[in-house]
């Protein structure tokens, strides 16, 4: 809104040429995403206390987590909704690779939403079925990366971080992979969504390492000298993940332990969805895994716990996601948690130094 209405007035008043700027706009999206979110937020949690809206704590996980039943969940809505208000002020909506990335974001929304709706309503652990959740998902995936290659977004080639050209174009069969990149974020980041702060930090470390990434693949200079490819309009997706990283500063600050409210499935599956989205757009989809690494591990070591024990009936982990292993090895929750952020600091470090590595 701010760009639309105040840069074309930049013509008679020359400060509002700073509305041009990604870099400008970016700044301003983190500080309004994280005021907002502290400010809603302890609104949000004394209205969900107020009608008793509390999380439902599985019985068959770690004993010690049945004392956080009843605190306040759905937390992504104060998230979300930053974002989108930053977004409404901040955002150039003449790029396509943001306006993809919002529909992604309001349908797992819209998603997560209802399944915490169901399980804070019936008062278990089930909400939407996971066939459901499938479907919904790889639905609007699979719409988005198919208006991406259609509509010229972005083309069908694959790219390693280390190569300087791309791998090779797969065509079509693009819109599964793609389908799959962000399928498969949004189900890696609510699996990693299971203590306090937890998923967070590694989603404030991935969006800071995106918002660079996508910078420079929206600037035609920057992408030729690294050799990378050149995304029109995706520069707008580092105001967008600044935005992220702003929502995620005010969040923690109720949800760092002991946490005051949960993120819930609404905010975990529709960030995850987002990072994946991003990724795929700006055409990091390999990369993605070491930006994500931690959503990734978590993920893994649930395929290889159920897979372990339905052919073997023997555990890999004492439970999985894997940070409960760490759990009832006897490490504190929180150094459960402030190590898995270490580890997706460097990760993201990492993962921005291959830039000079093509």
């Amino acid at each position: 809104m701010l760009y639309h209405i105040l840069y074309p007035l930049s013509q008679s008043i020359s400060a509002f040429n700073l509305f041009r700027y990604i870099t400008f706009r970016s700044v301003i999206a983190f500080l309004i995403a994280a005021f907002v979110s502290i400010v809603w937020g302890k609104r949000f949690i004394n209205f969900m206390k107020k009608k008793q809206f509390g999380q439902v704590v599985r019985d068959d996980g770690p004993q010690s987590h049945l004392k956080k039943a009843g605190t306040p969940t759905m937390g992504g809505v104060v998230i979300l909704g930053s974002i989108s208000l930053t977004m409404a002020l901040c955002g150039n909506f003449t790029s396509a690779p943001l306006l993809v990335t919002l529909f992604i974001m309001v349908s797992y929304f819209i998603l997560g939403f209802m399944d915490d709706y169901y399980k804070v309503l019936k008062k278990n652990s089930d909400g939407v079925s996971a066939k459901g959740k499938l479907l919904w998902q790889f639905g609007t995936a699979g719409l988005a990366t198919y208006a991406m290659l259609h509509f010229d977004v972005i083309d069908s080639k694959l790219y390693l971080p280390f190569l300087k050209e791309p791998l090779l174009d797969i065509g079509w069969f693009y819109v599964v992979f793609g389908s799959f990149v962000i399928v498969g974020s949004s189900n890696a980041v609510n699996l990693t969504d299971g203590l306090d702060g937890l998923a967070i930090g590694p989603i404030m470390t991935s969006a800071a390492s995106l918002s660079l990434l996508t910078y420079v693949s929206g600037h035609t200079e920057m992408a030729n000298y690294l050799f990378i490819p050149y995304v029109e309009g995706s520069g707008e997706l580092a105001v967008l993940s600044l935005a992220i990283i702003g929502a995620g500063v005010g969040f923690l600050w109720y949800n760092s332990y002991p946490a005051q409210i949960f993120m819930g499935d609404v905010g975990s599956l529709s960030l995850g969805g987002v990072l994946g989205t991003i990724a795929v757009l700006s055409k990091n989809e390999f990369l993605f895994v070491i930006i994500g690494g931690i959503f990734v591990i978590e993920a893994v070591s649930v395929i290889l716990q159920v897979g372990s024990y339905k052919l073997r009936q023997k555990r890999v982990f004492r439970m999985a996601p894997i940070h409960h292993h760490f759990e009832l090895k006897g490490w504190p929750e929180p150094k459960v948690i402030v190590r898995f952020w270490i580890i997706s600091i460097f990760l993201a470090l990492l993962s921005v130094a291959t830039l000079k590595m093509r």
